[in-house]
């Protein structure tokens, strides 16, 4: 063959623990740097920045949303039936697509900045929406070759570009930011952008080079004497276009909701007073929550990208049995992760916004919240899944019908004064349970089985609840006794580190308890971590 792989497909859990590690390791940094970054900008300027991210990452969903994921699930099925030649076809096609794309959204993004900019009731943003064009482009190319490896079911790569990346957009957004501020607002907005295109272009240097390092598939003996149907170039667009255009348009619906809340939030605030200057920082305190909220989120979209190519060459094979299976272990792990992050979070929200030196008002965001977590974890799974059985324009009908539900919730809950952005919270809850129920339809009907998302819930839940006990008595007792050495942020930081330890460890061996877990699912934990639980408490986990 002209071109293979010498990477052996990785499992399921496997490709999730090592997607999930990056994906928390990548949120945590980002959380992280968001205190700097509001320092350094300020309220208004970290709005500004804000605006101009959100738009940015509408027109990411856009170009790079669905032909990466169709390239994945394309190269899984083709692998599936053993066609390597017509897998690497199929992403060099892809990737030409994407440069393609990514170059006309690029060059669109900087001629429509101040049109934008305007329309998100920030002019100040177009210089940051200018500075974050390039990455589109970068971004686009970077995507093809992770489309192609999770298709190829080896999440490694992915996984230590999305670390790369980070820490390199990390480290530039603030030097940049620091140095430009001295220019005025909009400059320093536009500086803490900068970091967005250096740690994409890392992150593409760093898979060309795992590509390059890494063509050769091990293929089985006897490959070369299987008559194996090649597909034309033609075939293969349109296949491919036939995942990716209706992918896109769903993931862009979804997506959607950011520019609506960028618009439709503001202006409504405006309406009943609020001033521009407030509306920003109050914007501002919207993106705090939601950075907050997609730490968690992070892991359970590793698992959702883990889980599409895998239920896709099990269906090529027709392996409904192996499918179900694989179904329920999704969602069980989805809950596992989802419960205890949204009763956390809510538990200790206060002590985290002051951790972190957000503003107060986040906390109140993230108290009422923080539920979304599970209704967002269980949407995307539905989303992967549904994807992966072949629904695709039935996915982008029910994200229309979502979205309807949350304008409509926006228009009318935003514009009363004593909730303003607290209303673009709900609107979200009401969009994402919308999505939820007509998902867990659909999966009955193609399943043919009834699928009982509160079975997998149940355990989790009563596991949270005794955690979230834990967890609040943890701190308020070390919290209280540390005042006495240091009192203000260094006994509250130390006091929530405490209550997480406890935090975790009795959400762990109540679970053992009242049988939650199973061995399949301590594949996700590395083996160190594994080496450390009790023999007695192992023999207790089926």
């Amino acid at each position: 063959m002209s071109e293979k792989a010498n990477l052996e497909k990785q499992s399921t859990t496997k490709g999730f623990a090592i997607l999930s590690a990056a994906g928390f390791m990548v949120k945590l940094l980002s959380l992280l740097y968001v205190p700097f970054l509001n320092n350094i900008l300020g309220k208004q300027g970290y709005g500004v920045y804000s605006s101009a991210y959100s738009i940015f990452v509408y027109m990411y969903i856009l170009t790079n949303a669905g032909i990466p994921v169709a390239i994945s699930k394309m190269v899984s099925e083709l692998i599936a039936i053993e066609n390597y030649k017509d897998a690497v076809k199929t992403f060099k096609i892809a990737r030409f697509l994407l440069l393609i794309l990514g170059m006309i959204m690029s060059i669109l993004m900087i001629i429509f900045a101040a049109p934008l900019a305007n329309k998100t009731a920030s002019s100040s943003a177009r210089l940051a929406i200018m500075s974050l064009a390039p990455t589109i482009l970068i971004s686009s190319v970077l995507s093809a070759y992770r489309g192609y490896f999770q298709g190829r079911g080896n999440m490694t790569p992915t996984a230590v570009s999305q670390v790369l990346e980070q820490i390199a957009n990390t480290i530039f957004s603030l030097a940049f930011a620091a140095y430009f501020i001295r220019y005025g607002i909009a400059a320093g907005a536009a500086g803490g952008t900068i970091g967005t295109s250096v740690g994409a272009l890392v992150a593409v240097l760093y898979m060309i080079y795992f590509y390059e390092k890494n063509k050769v598939f091990r293929v089985p003996k006897g490959y070369n004497k299987l008559a194996i149907k090649r597909l034309t170039t033609k075939k293969l667009i349109k296949k491919l276009l036939s995942y990716s255009v209706p992918m896109t348009v769903c993931l862009g619906i979804q997506q959607s909701g950011l520019i609506i809340d960028l618009w439709l939030v503001k202006s409504r605030m405006i309406a009943v007073g609020i001033d521009k200057i407030q509306v920003d920082v109050l914007w501002g305190v919207l993106n705090k929550y939601t950075s907050l909220i997609s730490v968690p989120i992070a892991i359970i979209s590793s698992l959702a990208i883990t889980i599409l190519p895998s239920i896709s060459s099990l269906m090529v094979l027709r392996d409904k049995k192996a499918v179900r299976d694989k179904v329920n272990y999704a969602f069980r792990l989805c809950f596992l992760v989802a419960v205890p992050s949204a009763v956390g979070l809510a538990v200790l929200a206060k002590p985290i916004i002051g951790l972190l030196k957000y503003d107060s008002d986040v906390s109140r965001l993230l108290i009422y919240g923080s539920v979304i977590i599970i209704l967002m974890a269980v949407v995307a799974i539905q989303t992967s899944i549904l994807q992966g059985l072949g629904k695709l324009y039935l996915v982008t009908i029910y994200a229309v019908v979502g979205l309807i539900g949350k304008t409509v919730t926006n228009y009318i809950f935003v514009a009363i004064p004593s909730i303003n952005i607290l209303g673009a919270v709900m609107a979200n809850g009401v969009s994402f349970a919308i999505l939820l129920i007509l998902n867990y339809s659909a999966m009955n009907k193609v399943l043919r089985v009834k699928i009982n998302l509160f079975s997998h819930a149940i355990k989790p839940i009563i596991a949270a609840g005794f955690m979230a006990i834990v967890a609040k008595l943890m701190y308020v007792n070390f919290n209280f006794v540390l005042s006495f050495v240091r009192e203000g942020y260094f006994a509250n930081a130390i006091a929530i580190l405490i209550a997480m330890v406890f935090a975790i460890l009795t959400y762990f061996f109540t679970l053992v308890m009242i049988g939650g877990i199973t061995k399949e699912d301590l594949g996700v934990l590395p083996h160190k971590i594994t080496k450390l639980i009790p023999k007695y408490i192992l023999n207790k986990i089926r």
